[in-house]
């Protein structure tokens, strides 16, 4: 099914059933990756930091944690919504964290992908708080995920027309409200007031929507979790394909 645009979705806010939001969430193709010959030596953090507790935001929009200048740069194109992103989350985070981007050696970026409204919902308030709170709140998430799944599903296809109905200013918080968002980031230290301020950034919003249009028009990515390492796509896989290329990259 092809994704509906993106800056339709923020601007005119349709608001679709789960399951249609979530067709390019999916698997893709294996492309190449990058190869070392020789293993590359861990790099040592700065003095009285862990590379994990370096976390920046980068120039296209993403989250980066790890040595800025690691030699083997992993970036994630992911959406909160996606059922395949929660479950490479769950199989890979804390063994990429502890043992790859501690080492120096691989850096890791989430780069947000909007598939649908519900996308932009989660993004703007897993944003919301501070830079190095953003991959943390959306490794949570993705745990979390099937509790949003079953609460739109709860909430129904009427209360999802009447969400759409409503003026656009006030569709994405009600989205995130239905959803459970609000109440999942706010047990998170994202208070309910700071939520409401950001779901109603139209500027983060559009800025959400132009980083996902130059994604699918530059980096012909249609679907989600989508990889890249060293600048060079490896398509959608999960932990126990993409370990290996780490490695064959130089991380080993």
């Amino acid at each position: 099914m092809t994704r509906t645009p993106i800056r339709q979705i923020v601007f005119g806010m349709l608001v679709l059933p789960l399951a249609l939001g979530l067709a390019a969430c999916g698997k893709k193709a294996d492309e190449g990756a990058p190869k070392s010959s020789e293993p590359i030596a861990n790099i040592a953090p700065p003095a009285g930091k862990a590379w994990a507790d370096v976390v920046e935001k980068t120039p296209e929009g993403g989250y980066r944690m790890g040595n800025p200048k690691a030699p083997i740069k992993l970036v994630e194109y992911g959406a909160l919504s996606c059922s395949h992103c929660a479950e490479f989350a769950k199989e890979s985070f804390e063994k990429l964290r502890d043992d790859y981007i501690a080492s120096g050696r691989v850096s890791y970026e989430l780069r947000y992908f909007m598939l649908n409204p519900y996308d932009i919902s989660a993004s703007l308030l897993a944003t919301c708080g501070s830079t190095e709170a953003v991959i943390p709140l959306s490794e949570q998430f993705w745990a979390w995920q099937p509790n949003m799944f079953e609460k739109v599903q709860a909430a129904g296809d009427a209360r999802l027309k009447a969400i759409g109905e409503m003026p656009k200013e006030q569709q994405i918080s009600a989205l995130a409200e239905t959803a459970g968002m609000t109440e999942f980031f706010s047990s998170r230290g994202i208070s309910r007031d700071q939520a409401q301020a950001c779901l109603t950034d139209a500027a983060k919003a559009k800025a959400l929507a132009d980083e996902t249009e130059k994604a699918s028009t530059e980096y012909n990515i249609t679907g989600t979790p989508t990889f890249f390492i060293n600048g060079s796509s490896i398509g959608s896989m999960g932990w126990k394909e993409l370990e290996p290329k780490l490695q064959e990259a130089g991380a080993r």
